[in-house]
């Protein structure tokens, strides 16, 4: 299956618990050496905790289920 296929369908999964705090991820690109760019938006893009969310939730959960993904960033 293509990556970033499979990134997309871990970000549905996760989608309802940024949500339930007004928040989401659009998923903007996955590059060639692994790295997931994604945009915060909603409450998650102006939030002070964004960073710890994209870190230590979205990457964290997208790496443990796609090992081919190395990083994720906020564009």
């Amino acid at each position: 299956m293509e990556l970033k296929k499979m990134v997309e369908e871990v970000l549905n999964e996760i989608r309802p618990h940024l949500q339930a705090d007004c928040g989401d991820a659009r998923l903007i690109g996955v590059d060639d050496d692994g790295t997931v760019r994604l945009k915060l938006i909603g409450a998650c893009g102006a939030c002070p905790m964004s960073r710890m969310t994209l870190k230590m939730g979205i990457e964290r959960i997208l790496k443990q289920k796609i090992p081919q993904v190395k990083e994720v960033i906020n564009v």
